[in-house]
Formats: C-alpha cells, structure tokens, sequence
C-alpha cells in the first residue's frame, strides 16, 4: 500500500499547529521547519482575499530528487514515502535543488537554539539530523514503522483539516470532490492531495 494525505483548503484556518506539532516531534534546528503554512493576501480592503496553504514534502511518485541524487541517498520506499539515508548523504544538495516545493533543507551545522551548547532535547533529536546532510518531511515514518500514532501534523490541527492513509482513497476522495496536486504541470505525481477553497456549484 501506499500512504498519501489530504489537506482540505476549508478547513484550514492557517493556525500552524501542524508546524508547532511538526517541529516538535523531530526537533529541526532553528529556522527550519519540516511543514509550514504558506500565507498570501491579494486585494485592497474591504476586497481582501487570503490564500492559506500548508506545504511539507509530496511524497512524489515521479521524485526529482531521488532522480538527481548522485549517491543514492534519496530513496523511494514500497509505500511510496521518500527518504534520506543520512550515511549515504554527502550534502551536496542536488535534490534541494531539483526538489519543486522546497521541502528539503541542509543541516549545515550542530548549532542549537541558544548556540554550541544543546539542551537535552536538542541532543536527543540532532542525533538523526547530522550536520553535512539534507532533512525532510517523512510522514512521520518512524510513526508508520513503529508505534503506528498518527503523524504529528494531522494529529494537532484542531479544524481537522488533513487526513492520512491509503494513497488510492485520498485519490478517490479528493477527485470526487475537484481536489488538485500543487504544481500539476511538472509531472511529478504528488501523494498529497488538496481539496480547494471553495466549491464550484
């Protein structure tokens, strides 16, 4: 089987609990967050219109960064979920680059929130985020693989906006109700789904 996610764009009130939720669950350093929430305002008051959209890694089928990546590091799993294998990584960051929703980042240094020395919490986490290495969004595969909790993000939103499980129902779902992939057009086959802002009658 493999896993995709749901994100309904009406549900969503862009609280970043999912970010919070996200950051906490695997300590990034500072500055970097494995999901995040995109904010755009168009328009002059009183005609205003926001557009809230949370992003993390797609999980593509079609994974330019596996594609690009020289020493195999990048790797796409049975269920579809994409991977770096930190000892294999040697932090060129191609797939940064080839990446086109900007859901890597490279662990430059071991620095923590209040500098060299780490708090207890950040010496437990950084052990999986070596510097010299690029991170991502996993689904929370440690979640997937062991304690079977849900994923960090879909746990905290309070509007219950984002949904987990069989790539082939959130297809079904989502094209049952005008949902769309992010950047269609580069082919790459997105496993996160959207349902949009609003509903065309």
């Amino acid at each position: 089987m493999a896993y995709g996610m749901l994100i309904d764009l009406k549900k969503c009130v862009g609280c970043h609990a999912c970010s919070v939720a996200c950051k906490e669950a695997h300590g990034t350093p500072p500055g970097v967050r494995r999901s995040h929430v995109e904010r755009e305002t168009e328009g002059v008051f009183p005609d205003v219109k926001r557009t809230i959209v949370p992003m993390l890694c797609m999980q593509c089928e079609i994974a330019p960064c596996v594609e690009n990546c020289p020493t195999g590091a990048s790797i796409k799993r049975e269920d579809g979920i994409v991977i770096v294998d930190k000892e294999t990584c040697i932090g060129c960051q191609t797939c940064i680059e080839a990446c086109p929703y900007g859901a890597r980042y490279y662990r430059a240094d071991d620095m923590g929130y209040f500098g060299e020395e780490l708090n207890e919490y950040e010496s437990v986490m950084y052990v999986d985020m070596p510097k010299g290495t690029v991170d991502k969004c996993t689904f929370c595969v440690e979640r997937i693989d062991g304690t079977g909790e849900p994923q960090a993000c879909v746990a905290a939103c309070p509007a219950g906006a984002r949904v987990f499980g069989d790539l082939e129902d959130i297809k079904a779902e989502a094209e049952a109700a005008n949902g769309f992939q992010l950047e269609a057009d580069v082919s790459t086959n997105p496993s996160v789904w959207y349902l949009p802002h609003e509903v065309n009658a």
